[in-house]
């Protein structure tokens, strides 16, 4: 790809970000992450409490690409067939012969919105688990491709709510990031009411098409990174697993200074070794949108919080005494020790 091919791809990509600030009041690492999480190729789960415009922002990210796009409201009476859909019986109107044809659901498309996710029970949640790895669709033994590019955006309520279901850790793992969506500030929400309580109405432009997005896909791919960015990516993600994952018992791993103490202390599983590979994709395609084509230390601890929260699960010594995943997390890139030589 040539140099100035480049250049309008990167300059259509902060086109993108413009256009969502018509509507979304500030949340600029939020839209960022978000981005990321397209960029890498991966889906991405937003969590915050009703009201904070989450849907919104995965709508109006939609209407600025121009890929085909479907919505979801994820409620307790949903069954696995309203999303990827049903068989259903038809007849030839020539021969009189009847038959049974698929009809596909509204996974068949480029962009879903999973609205509410974590509002229907883990049986429906499931069928999203062999679209979001496989992306296709098995039904009555035939598989069905789905379309290129395909993401998954699902928005949850915080699982404390009342009516939730948490999503189980299989499916948590399928996110390439979970991203909590946080209140305004004050002066974000002063100008909210200004647009959101008067005659204002604001029209999204389309930016990216679908082949632009797997352009930068693939030139997110080829961005370099250095031995000692690997390594340290690596040991973020192995620092996350208990003791026992690395042969000590509680004692030994007490006393042992490569442990980090609030791992010790309060995680009950760790990630697995696909939350070093986000790390990596995401802090490319930060680099990217950054106009760099080398990541930095700056990078991956930008991404680490949204790339292993949902893959950290702490003890119930750490739910009573209220240590969140990213308390671990804080505590995690503080200890594990820098590369020799970071980019910074």
């Amino acid at each position: 790809m040539q140099e100035q091919q480049i250049t309008e791809l990167l300059g259509k990509l902060n086109q993108v970000s413009d256009e969502i600030a018509k509507v979304i009041v500030g949340q600029q690492d939020v839209i960022d992450e978000l981005l990321i999480s397209i960029l890498a190729g991966g889906h991405c789960l937003l969590e915050g409490v009703p009201g904070l415009a989450k849907t919104l922002m995965v709508s109006s990210l939609a209407q600025t690409l121009a890929l085909k796009f479907n919505r979801v409201q994820f409620t307790p009476d949903l069954m696995p067939s309203d999303i990827v859909g049903t068989e259903i019986l038809e007849t030839d109107h020539e021969s009189g012969e009847r038959f049974f044809k698929f009809q596909k659901g509204p996974v068949f498309t480029q962009i879903l919105l999973a609205d509410e996710i974590n509002r229907t029970p883990p049986k429906t949640q499931a069928a999203l688990l062999e679209a979001m790895q496989e992306r296709r669709i098995s039904y009555a033994g035939t598989s069905y491709g789905l379309p290129k590019p395909f993401f998954v955006l699902a928005t949850q309520n915080p699982v404390e709510q009342a009516g939730t279901y948490p999503l189980p850790e299989a499916q948590l793992d399928r996110f390439l990031m979970f991203v909590r969506v946080g209140y305004p500030t004050e002066q974000e929400e002063i100008e909210i009411l200004k647009r959101t309580t008067g005659s204002r109405h604001s029209e999204l432009t389309q930016v990216l098409t679908g082949d632009d997005i797997i352009a930068l896909q693939a030139l997110v791919r080829n961005v370099t990174v250095s031995d000692e960015l690997l390594a340290y990516a690596a040991n973020l993600a192995r620092s996350t697993r208990p003791a026992a994952s690395n042969g000590l018992n509680d004692k030994e791993a007490k006393q042992s200074q490569s442990c980090c103490p609030s791992v010790v202390e309060h995680v009950r599983w760790g990630a697995g070794p696909r939350a070093g590979q986000a790390l990596i994709l995401c802090a490319k395609a930060k680099a990217l949108m950054a106009g760099r084509y080398a990541i930095s230390l700056a990078d991956i601890k930008f991404v680490a919080p949204a790339v292993l929260r949902h893959r950290i699960l702490v003890n119930f010594q750490a739910e009573a005494l209220n240590i969140t995943p990213d308390m671990v997390i804080e505590d995690l890139l503080a200890f594990v020790s820098l590369p020799n030589s970071p980019l910074q």
